[in-house]
């Protein structure tokens, strides 16, 4: 799954399943562009990646602002020149309640974030996939976009959004040497687990029957995968890596 010389971008890389991916993919032999909200976190990685001998670039950008996402392709394009890879990962879980007890803000900013992001994301670097006539686009989505979580209505539907965007995306790409994917993982240790009730985290790892919380790096191997030569023959799939749960 070598990706040496390969320029990729990954957002919410500061931390959890982002940021295993990112190392992975340098480890891989690619150059990554550090994404995230929390520019010290992006810093922190983008860091590591230098110690492992890839080039990395930390930029802060709000995935759910238009000018932030096209600002910041931009600087890639002028520092690597072009862009092969992008993983949308960047994610947030919002508020654990049931609808009765949610806001239109709680619908709008899990929307904005997790399903808006994709979207600008990806339509900021297709332009230059296009010209180059080669890229590979993974969607970081969730089980729960495929199964649908009790309390965590907006998280849910936003990622079944991913799903349906991924393949229809990848349907549109065919005639470019665009390959486009998706990972849908379970219950992941990772900080965005750090705002949900106990009640809803006991529920996910009820339904894995590997019976336990999945680890980031398990993710950035299928993410390895798809973003890789390895996977030419695939598009428009949703890997699962949820220790059992989807089967479908």
């Amino acid at each position: 799954m070598d990706i040496t010389g390969k320029i990729a971008i990954v957002t919410g890389a500061g931390q959890g399943i982002g940021k295993a991916i990112s190392l992975r993919l340098a480890n891989a032999g690619a150059d990554v562009a550090i994404l995230d909200l929390n520019l010290q976190s992006a810093e922190t990685v983008a860091k590591e990646i230098e110690t492992m001998g890839r080039h990395a670039i930390p930029i802060q950008v709000n995935v759910s602002k238009s000018e932030n996402v096209n600002a910041a392709v931009r600087r890639i394009l002028t520092e690597f020149g072009r862009i092969d890879i992008l993983v949308n990962n960047a994610g947030i879980a919002g508020r654990t309640l049931p609808l009765t007890d949610l806001d239109e803000s709680d619908w709008d900013e899990v929307i904005a974030v997790n399903l808006s992001g994709v979207f600008l994301c990806c339509k900021a670097v297709i332009g230059t996939m296009i010209a180059q006539d080669y890229g590979r686009i993974v969607n970081i989505a969730s089980i729960a976009g495929k199964e649908g979580n009790p309390t965590m209505i907006p998280y849910s539907v936003s990622k079944a959004g991913v799903i349906c965007l991924t393949k229809a995306l990848a349907k549109e790409m065919t005639d470019y040497n665009i390959r486009v994917n998706a990972v849908s993982p379970a219950v992941i240790e990772t900080p965005i687990m750090d705002g949900m009730a106990q009640s809803t985290i006991d529920y996910m790892v009820s339904k894995i029957p590997l019976g336990r919380i999945g680890k980031p790096e398990e993710v950035a191997a299928v993410v390895n995968f798809l973003a890789s030569d390895e996977a030419s023959f695939v598009t428009g799939q949703c890997y699962d890596v949820s220790g059992g749960r989807a089967t479908y």
